[in-house]
């Protein structure tokens, strides 16, 4: 496998509003999020030559990125609409990459945007969620997305003696992290208690468990690491990327307890020359809480079944060893479907710059990054460093 270690970087950087933002709608989201990081990389819309997006489930279009570039008059020669579930971002930003070294662009935009809060009404959303799982045998059994993820929860408390606590112990630390960006759309503090007590979804997750509804869109800018020198912030450089699928539909699984971020992670780290222990911080897909502790098991950060008291002991909120969704993840910073993962990107990108403001990890260097689709199906894990070598 041919390594792109060091060969491109991440130039510029936007979030939209995000939250419940009702006077726009997915596409405008998304343009908004372009134009803010086209200004955030000191560039010009003609000088972008790559487009690349995520079909939104608010505002669906056959040919989503090429309207886009329609409606923004970008007129690039490299353009698709990609589709990974909520690991879209880092499953095609590894595209993108490879676009770069291989000359079939030179600067690159991806955006994603939708209005899951303002876009879709009730019905809507819930007939998304009852749609999910496999026609024959999943959908004729009635669950929507949080029992699949309470399946597994289900699966690590039975097999490891994982505690609703442990779970609790990830939404309270996320909020944390919220608590400290404006931006973020649920900012009071939590407690592992007010997680327990909030009113159960799909046992054992409770509301607080699980992913908010959001509206917003983000964006970033990517080129070589030689054009980058000439951008006004400073580099931030791609030098790891794996990617993991095992299934689809989870009753295909052949673990409910381990997944293919055990094979995504193994290619970054690999191709990084870097392991868990190099890593200043995390941003984690954290659609419901289980997520999060699963991952870090298959990431390498604590063994497999250790996840629980890994949390407990080390700590991954501000004051923790190991800060993990640094903006508040989809917890508590913002969940607009598919384009969820953008957030941790353009987090990443201001930890690496070392201007996150109060929610700045100190001597920010290296951070991983890791997403999923689908119900813990498709996997892609980052590593980005503020060094190229």
């Amino acid at each position: 496998m041919i390594s792109l270690r060091g060969k491109v970087a991440l130039v510029g950087a936007a979030d939209s509003q995000v939250g419940i933002v009702p006077g726009l709608d997915a596409n405008e989201l998304c343009a908004d999020a372009i134009l803010l990081s086209l200004s955030d990389a000191g560039i010009d819309k003609d000088q972008v030559d790559g487009l690349i997006t995520c079909n939104s489930m608010s505002k669906p279009m056959l040919y989503h990125a090429e309207a886009m570039a329609e409606y923004l008059q970008i007129f690039p020669r490299y353009c698709f609409a990609a589709g990974a579930g909520g690991g879209t971002t880092f499953s095609i930003l590894h595209h993108a990459a490879s676009a770069i070294v291989t000359g079939m662009a030179d600067i690159i935009v991806i955006a994603m945007a939708d209005c899951l809060r303002s876009g879709l009404s009730r019905e809507q959303s819930l007939l998304a969620q009852s749609s999910t799982g496999h026609p024959q045998f999943e959908q004729p059994y009635g669950p929507t997305v949080p029992a699949y993820y309470a399946l597994i929860a289900q699966a690590h408390m039975a097999k490891f003696g994982t505690l609703p606590e442990h779970f609790a112990e990830i939404a309270v630390a996320c909020r944390a992290h919220a608590v400290k960006n404006k931006n973020a759309q649920m900012r009071d503090p939590i407690t592992v208690e007010d997680v327990l007590n909030s009113r159960m979804i799909a046992d054992p997750l409770h509301l607080l468990d699980c992913s908010l509804v959001s509206d917003g869109g983000a964006a970033i800018v990517m080129t070589s690491a030689e054009r980058a020198v000439d951008f006004p912030h400073p580099p931030v450089y791609l030098l790891g990327v794996g990617e993991g699928h095992n299934h689809e539909h989870i009753s295909q699984a052949k673990s409910l307890t381990t997944s293919a971020a055990l094979e995504s992670s193994k290619q970054a780290y690999a191709m990084a020359g870097l392991g868990p222990k190099d890593m200043q911080f995390a941003q984690l897909y954290d659609c419901f809480t289980p997520t999060v502790l699963l991952e870090l098991e298959d990431l390498g950060f604590c063994k497999k079944g250790e996840g629980g008291p890994f949390i407990s002991s080390v700590g991954i909120g501000p004051d923790g060893s190991l800060p993990v969704n640094t903006h508040g993840g989809l917890l508590s910073h913002c969940h607009p479907g598919n384009p969820g993962s953008m957030f941790a990107l353009t987090e990443s990108i201001w930890q690496l710059r070392h201007s996150a403001g109060k929610r700045q990890v100190i001597n920010a260097h290296v951070g991983l990054l890791h997403a999923q689709g689908g119900i813990m199906s498709s996997h892609t894990t980052l590593i980005l460093g503020r060094d190229a070598s």
